[in-house]
């Protein structure tokens, strides 16, 4: 990947990484159902957009709704899922699981962890949904493969977390700052100026790139704007 800042764009299908290769994003977030803030997309959907682009491609983890795994079947479903994904090419995930407490949920993370054998994953928005955001930074520092948090700083979204995020990024490098801060949830393009000037270098989009909403798809010149909006705010990044 360039040195430039992370443009990652949410593709369901082999059209939508096109689209988003072709307008500039330096990566993938592979899901399917958005009605349900994404879940894992079977192999097929997975082969399809690997060979449609060669851009790096994180595919998410989570088989249903919400920031829980449904105890042990559900990470035996996941692992399940993880193993399969890797034996049809999968490289980078995107994962994140908390108990009913709103800790990190460790067993799961560590079950997974050792499934994907080394691959870099992204510890997702369940982040947002922490009972302490600090805490979970730390439970989870140091965990192999981990190199990215996805937030919007609330759970309302980044217009409501933009405070969080500034003390975040300000933090970086500490114990559980050393992952890389990639903003998204909500993200407007008002809001990339300030948080590039915070420090922050990677943005995450999905619905920002469909001008006709989820049903539609996703569109170059979308994407285009927000690769022109993310240069101008990380100059050199």
């Amino acid at each position: 990947m360039s040195k430039r800042a992370v443009l990652e764009v949410i593709a369901l299908d082999a059209d939508d990484a096109r689209a988003a290769q072709e307008g500039g994003a330096d990566r993938l977030e592979l899901v399917t159902d958005m009605a349900a803030d994404g879940l894992t997309p079977p192999g097929d959907t997975f082969a399809a957009i690997r060979a449609a682009v060669d851009l790096p491609l994180r595919v998410m983890l989570r088989l249903a709704d919400g920031f829980g795994t449904g105890g042990e079947q559900g990470v035996a479903a996941l692992v399940r899922s993880a193993r399969e994904l890797r034996a049809r090419g999968a490289e980078e995930f995107v994962l994140g699981f908390l108990t009913a407490g709103g800790e990190a949920d460790l067993a799961a993370l560590q079950a997974l962890i050792a499934e994907l054998d080394g691959c870099h994953w992204t510890f997702h928005r369940a982040i947002d949904r922490a009972a302490d955001r600090d805490a979970l930074r730390r439970q989870l520092d140091g965990l192999p493969g981990l190199d990215t948090f996805l937030t919007a700083g609330s759970p309302a979204g980044v217009g409501e977390g933009l405070g969080t995020l500034y003390a975040e990024a300000g933090l970086t490098g500490a114990p559980g700052y050393r992952p890389q801060i990639m903003v998204g949830g909500g993200l407007r393009l008002e809001h990339v100026a300030p948080l590039g000037a915070a420090g922050v270098r990677a943005f995450h989009i999905g619905g920002a790139a469909r001008p006709g909403g989820w049903q539609g798809p996703v569109r170059a010149d979308a994407v285009r704007t927000w690769r022109a909006a993310v240069d101008g705010a990380c100059p050199g990044a």
